[in-house]
């Protein structure tokens, strides 16, 4: 082979190379259009998605506080009326035994008043019946 030959073997050579290059930038091109294409608009859905999930985890994190803070506070207010529940039902049963007392106690001493009057009666119904008897008795001797 002579010189001028390869020469033009190299120049050919370095031709090729060129348009493998030139071949390859153009499939670079062409590939990462094609892969932008079936990616972008999956990955635009999918940012969607995160930020409406991000979102709504956030609101629930958020709400999920404010509950436990309610449970909380109600935890407490029901246990206040709870108590309040069971002092009023104790008081009210303590106040009717006071005044049930008060009125059998009331009820005692007007019966015993009484009594004291029915045997003061009696005594006087004894007195006037024995004096009945001493003066049916006097008649007789007279």
């Amino acid at each position: 082979m002579t010189e001028e030959e390869i020469r033009s073997q190299i120049s050919a050579r370095e031709d090729d190379i060129t348009r493998i290059e030139e071949e390859a930038s153009k499939k670079d091109a062409s590939a990462e259009k094609e892969i932008e294409e079936l990616y972008d608009q999956k990955i635009t859905d999918a940012k969607a998605v995160l930020d409406e999930e991000t979102s709504l985890r956030d609101e629930a994190i958020e709400k999920a506080a404010e509950w436990t803070k309610k449970k909380k506070e109600k935890i407490a207010a029901a246990k206040d009326a709870d108590k309040a529940h069971n002092k009023l039902r104790n008081d009210k049963t303590k106040a009717l035994n006071d005044k049930l007392k008060a009125i059998e106690l009331d009820k005692k001493n007007k019966i015993k008043a009484i009594q004291k009057e029915i045997n003061g009666f009696k005594k006087q119904l004894i007195a006037l019946e024995k004096e009945k008897a001493r003066q049916a008795a006097a008649e007789a001797e007279d």
